[in-house]
């Protein structure tokens, strides 16, 4: 069965954003089709343990919990070739490069004062250079959307949550490469977390830089203060982009957040509703700053992560209310960057609605 896909257009061709079942469609069959930019999936079993059996361009996502049977398809119309660059393995075409990068973490001798290095700070840095560091290689600077997850992301070593850690290293390889100077273009991004193992991070970036767009009823990321963590998040509420015939908006992972705090601690469908209502906040500062057609809800692709799977149904029937059924929503169980959020959604705007296969 073919995935009926969302197309994001472009002067120059198509990128394509899809959901399909891997029990419909082989990967390693996927992996073999033309303008293949990546397949994302996010549950393990797909492959022989150790078997080295994995197709090319697949990224697999070692989440424990469970969600919709399905993996994440981004394609182009143009022709694609595969390289990689330090620890990154990326597709790209003329326009379009999709990349992923899995870290260990691991502890790391004191430096030369007796400092501790942080585990997931030193991974998160790294991480983050070498993709700058190929982005400014091959020429593409904008950073559209990164998808984070964080080994143990509420756990605490060294005196620090990981997900704090974290942040640290990101800001500093921001800074590194100058890319905080202007909020102007900072990506949209989620990070939510994965079993133990390695630090992953999947990205998609383009030829043309996204403009940020923030929610009025929220403090921005990076100025949250101190009482998150030495450094604040570094991503912006969402992005939005020219690729000529189509206008894009790319929403980060947003929840029951208002100004910097946590609302409806231990309500999960008061904090899917406000999460809603800050996506909708979201949508409206767009249209309120953006060139073209205006956005709204039911026209947006939604991802869907919650802290638990048994949530599911409180939080499918708060969207019903909320979307058109017609509306793709992909379900996963993750953990999220604050203990006290029971769920996160994310979602893409400026697709043709093709549904999920």
């Amino acid at each position: 069965m073919t995935p009926r896909a969302n197309a994001l257009l472009t002067d120059a061709g198509e990128l394509f954003f899809s959901y399909a079942r891997p029990a419909d469609d082989a990967l390693s069959s996927l992996s073999r089709q033309e303008g293949l930019l990546g397949i994302i999936t996010f549950q393990t079993g797909f492959f022989g343990e150790g078997d080295g059996a994995k197709p090319e361009g697949i990224l697999q996502i070692p989440l424990s919990g469970r969600g919709d049977d399905r993996c994440e398809i981004w394609k182009t119309t143009q022709p694609v070739h595969a390289g990689t660059f330090g620890d990154i393995t990326y597709r790209c075409s003329r326009d379009f490069l999709f990349g992923s990068i899995a870290l260990a973490v691991a502890d790391l001798p004191a430096g030369n004062h007796g400092l501790i290095h942080l585990p997931l700070q030193n991974a998160a840095e790294l991480a983050y250079q070498q993709i700058f560091s190929l982005l400014d290689r091959h020429g593409y600077p904008g950073l559209l959307r990164i998808w984070n997850f964080v080994p143990d992301i509420n756990g605490v070593s060294h005196g620090l949550e990981h997900y704090r850690q974290f942040n640290i290293g990101r800001q500093d390889a921001f800074l590194a490469h100058s890319r905080l100077p202007s909020r102007q273009n900072i990506p949209a991004a989620s990070a939510l977390g994965s079993v133990d193992g390695p630090l992953v991070v999947y990205f998609l970036a383009a030829r043309r830089n996204s403009v940020a767009v923030e929610n009025p009823r929220q403090i921005s990321a990076y100025h949250y203060p101190q009482e998150y963590g030495p450094s604040s998040p570094t991503f912006s509420r969402a992005g939005w982009v020219d690729l000529g015939q189509q206008k894009i908006l790319f929403i980060s992972g947003t929840a029951s957040i208002i100004g910097h705090q946590t609302r409806h601690e231990g309500d999960v469908a008061a904090q899917t509703r406000e999460s809603m209502a800050n996506i909708a906040a979201v949508v409206a500062e767009t249209n309120r700053v953006a060139a073209g057609p205006p956005y709204d809800l039911n026209d947006l692709s939604y991802k869907v992560y919650l802290r638990r799977f048994t949530d599911l149904p409180i939080i499918r029937a708060e969207l019903d209310r909320l979307v058109t059924p017609k509306a793709p929503v992909f379900y996963l169980q993750a953990d999220i960057c604050r203990a006290d959020l029971l769920v996160e959604i994310e979602a893409t705007a400026g697709v043709l609605h093709g549904g999920m296969a």
